[in-house]
């Protein structure tokens, strides 16, 4: 069973996932109309807004210890939606992140920028699951390639999905549920500087950064200092992580 923790945050500690595909859910006629009209007005809000392919969240449970059965579903952005629908029901989202320690002992937290769905939020470098090719299976291996992608793209770290260990699952907001990958210890200049030129390079094509900012922390206190929203697995994740080094 997962340990609840603040602010209403399941972790779990896993080895292995199995991964079911399931259909998506039919919806209403009803619901579809509104959740197509609460999608076009937020992209009147926000024109950044893409309805490309996701990967949904149909289930969670263990099977046996250390092995957790992730069932997933196919959709696109626009089915989230549906959250802002009276009455119906969206599935939650599925996101990779990645822990990024560091030498000195700390790890490091990223804040969105403002062109971004959740501006000023404090969360790990990460994104939404995409699908598989049509066809094809959704594996582990898969999911940690798309980890790595996003540090590098985010971050401008590279580093072999075979580096990255699923660390821990998380389930919070929504039932989001989000799937934790440890990257190999780095030097802090390195993650510093790497990050700098990431940001340099998308600003030089006239690209405003997925992150604007980072910050190296180093116990769950430490957060308090960062002004803005934080995700809610934040707190839970840097607390696991500072418990494991016996701070």
């Amino acid at each position: 069973m997962p340990e609840t923790l603040p602010p209403a945050v399941d972790l779990f500690d896993v080895e292995r996932l199995q991964l079911t595909e399931r259909e998506e859910p039919r919806l209403s006629a009803a619901d579809e109309a509104a959740r197509d009209r609460v999608w076009e007005k937020a992209v009147q809000a926000n024109p950044g807004l893409f309805d490309g392919p996701v990967v949904a969240c149909a289930g969670l449970e263990h099977t046996d210890p250390g092995v957790l059965r992730l069932s997933w579903v196919g959709v696109t952005y626009r089915h989230y939606a549906l959250r802002r629908v009276p009455g119906a029901t969206a599935l939650p989202s599925l996101f990779v992140n990645v822990l990024q320690p560091t030498d000195g002992g700390r790890v490091l937290v990223a804040r969105m920028s403002s062109s971004t769905a959740a501006p000023g939020r404090w969360q790990l470098p990460g994104g939404s699951v995409e699908p598989p090719r049509a066809g094809e299976a959704l594996v582990e291996a898969d999911l940690a390639g798309q980890a790595a992608r996003e540090l590098s793209e985010e971050l401008g770290l590279h580093a072999e999905a075979e580096t990255l260990r699923l660390w821990a699952v998380t389930r919070g907001e929504n039932g989001s549920v989000g799937l934790t990958y440890r990257a190999p210890v780095l030097p802090e200049p390195a993650v510093r500087d790497a990050f700098a030129a990431a940001a340099a390079a998308e600003r030089a094509q006239g690209r405003e950064p997925e992150l604007d900012d980072i910050a190296l922390v180093s116990s769950p206190q430490e957060l308090e200092f960062l002004s803005g929203l934080h995700a809610d697995y934040l707190e839970p994740l840097v607390r696991r992580f500072t418990d494991q080094l016996g701070r």
